[in-house]
């Protein structure tokens, strides 16, 4: 997938197929055979209207993932944003109102907040990265730590939150890291290969090279074709003198444990990305909540 199909895929994430498959396997491991407590207590032509709550302040990213979800159960459910991805909520604010059967509601209940509130989780965490660095030349990305099979979603979020994505998966830019550079003999080996891999394929796609010590920033500035340096693990003081060597020859990316207590450190080295794998593999789920607000039945459904 181009970089270009990648932009459009996270712009206009609802209209995804991809999104619409993890939507439908999400309430398939859900659902199952069939939501036994809504089918025996809630009588099927029970409607109403149902509020979902941030119980706590951060940003809101996902709303139109759960829209997807509660109208893959019923297209009778219909979501009204009463804010947009991105917005900055306090505690206890509503941010969508849902009105159709209830009993749909509550089908697509969970799956539509575990997928809200992992994506506001994951664009609060990325914009409390993002606002640590303001006012430096400094870039927050993301990684490929991401949770299997939700990677469209959760990389949407970082963009929500304010950061960028790296690359997508294996296949839209090469990374030299280190096990490369074991296998293949050195830096420059490694990259000679790829060149001329790419080149016999008419690929053309960007080649980052990690480096461990001050040696391999050395060598990977030697060798041509090379459009970003990682320093993975770098002292500040390291980082420091090695993004001063390379001096805007090439891209220059942070990595490893990066922290909001040490991003303001290491963005002030001159670098140019920092990465930071926690945006994806370890976020706190936003805690947003769904609470039915009022009910009417005809009279002719059953429980």
């Amino acid at each position: 997938m181009s970089n270009h199909d990648q932009h459009n895929a996270l712009h206009d994430i609802a209209h995804d197929s991809r999104v619409s498959r993890i939507v439908v396997e999400a309430l398939m491991e859900d659902l199952g055979m069939g939501d036994v407590t809504t089918d025996a207590a809630i009588p099927r032509d029970l409607t109403g209207y149902a509020g979902l709550l941030a119980k706590e302040s951060g940003i809101i990213a996902g709303l139109d993932v759960a829209a997807l979800v509660f109208s893959a159960v019923d297209v009778d459910v219909r979501m009204t944003h009463l804010l947009q991805d991105g917005a900055m909520v306090d505690a206890q604010t509503t941010i969508a109102r849902l009105d159709g059967p209830v009993a749909s509601i509550l089908k697509a209940e969970r799956t539509a907040l575990n997928i809200l509130q992992r994506m506001s989780g994951i664009a609060t965490l990325t914009r409390m990265f993002v606002d640590a660095i303001a006012g430096t030349r400094a870039t927050i990305t993301d990684t490929r730590k991401t949770a299997p099979g939700l990677r469209l979603l959760d990389k949407r979020a970082v963009q929500i939150g304010g950061g960028v994505n790296h690359r997508f998966g294996l296949d839209d830019m090469v990374l030299i890291k280190d096990n490369h550079i074991a296998a293949a003999g050195g830096i420059t080996a490694a990259v000679e290969r790829c060149r001329a891999f790419m080149a016999e394929r008419n690929y053309h796609l960007k080649i980052e090279v990690e480096t461990k010590t001050f040696e391999e920033v050395k060598e990977a500035l030697a060798v041509k074709g090379i459009h970003r340096i990682m320093l993975d693990n770098f002292p500040l003081d390291m980082m420091r003198d090695a993004v001063q060597l390379i001096n805007h020859a090439v891209e220059v990316e942070a990595s490893g444990n990066v922290s909001l207590a040490t991003v303001r450190a290491t963005a002030e080295t001159g670098v140019d990305f920092i990465s930071v794998g926690a945006l994806t593999h370890s976020p706190k789920a936003l805690d947003i909540s769904l609470n039915v607000k009022a009910t009417k039945s005809s009279g002719r459904g059953k429980s």
